[in-house]
């Protein structure tokens, strides 16, 4: 897999595996923006979180569920796949090199 993922994603694969097959509510993703010191308005968080969900979907890499309408995709909860167990293994396992 080629992708190159933000660290929003690399956070939603992180929080999805530490609860292994069941299915996560998208409200959970909110705490990621509790680290920063200056946050961004609640609007836009939301705004990149389901833009960073949307991708993943797209990916394979996460399984959504909500609702589809004609204008809009409504995301609710989501899983990760067998392609995205495997993929944040791989992240989790990667250390940084020192340079040396």
């Amino acid at each position: 897999m080629s992708m190159r993922l933000s660290r929003l994603q690399k956070y939603i694969l992180d929080v999805c595996f530490d609860r292994r097959y069941a299915k996560i509510e998208r409200a959970i993703f909110l705490k990621y923006y509790s680290h920063f010191a200056k946050k961004a308005q609640k609007q836009d968080q939301i705004s990149a979180i389901t833009k960073s969900l949307e991708r993943l979907i797209k990916n394979g890499i996460v399984i959504g569920y909500g609702e589809i309408t004609q204008n809009k995709i409504y995301i609710e909860k989501i899983r990760l796949t067998p392609i995205g167990r495997k993929l944040i293994k791989k992240i989790l396992g990667e250390q940084k090199k020192l340079p040396l």
